[in-house]
């Protein structure tokens, strides 16, 4: 069974960084899309970004775009999130999710999800 356990957050003030971890097992990783989403109190889960084909294809959505960047060590069966300049509405909840399929944009394309990890960004 596919098993994902994210890692790496935590407080950060506004416009500091964090790198998050998220590592895969039970599975052939490179079979895999990879997805980083998130969820703030009140909020529904959002689509952070996504990794598909080993890496080479990486999509954003427009918060994260120029700020956050998707990266995979295909050796390590780990994906990686890199987020800088971070503001108080980055706050929430980040889980990292895997597909068999194409991966695309909602919650519902993932079969397989870690627990999350915690990111709180404020002074």
């Amino acid at each position: 069974q596919v098993h994902l356990v994210e890692s790496g957050g935590g407080l950060v003030q506004p416009g500091g960084s964090l790198k998050l971890s998220c590592v895969f097992s039970g599975g052939d990783f490179s079979a895999y899309a990879m997805a980083w989403f998130r969820q703030a109190p009140g909020k529904e889960r959002e689509l952070v970004g996504l990794s598909r084909f080993s890496g080479s294809n990486t999509l954003y959505r427009g918060m994260a775009r120029g700020r956050f960047t998707i990266s995979r060590d295909n050796a390590k069966n780990t994906v990686y999130q890199e987020m800088n300049s971070l503001r108080p509405d980055d706050t929430a909840l980040y889980y990292c999710a895997a597909s068999t399929g194409y991966g695309r944009y909602t919650p519902g394309d993932y079969e397989f999800w870690g627990q999350g990890t915690q990111v709180t960004v404020s002074p």
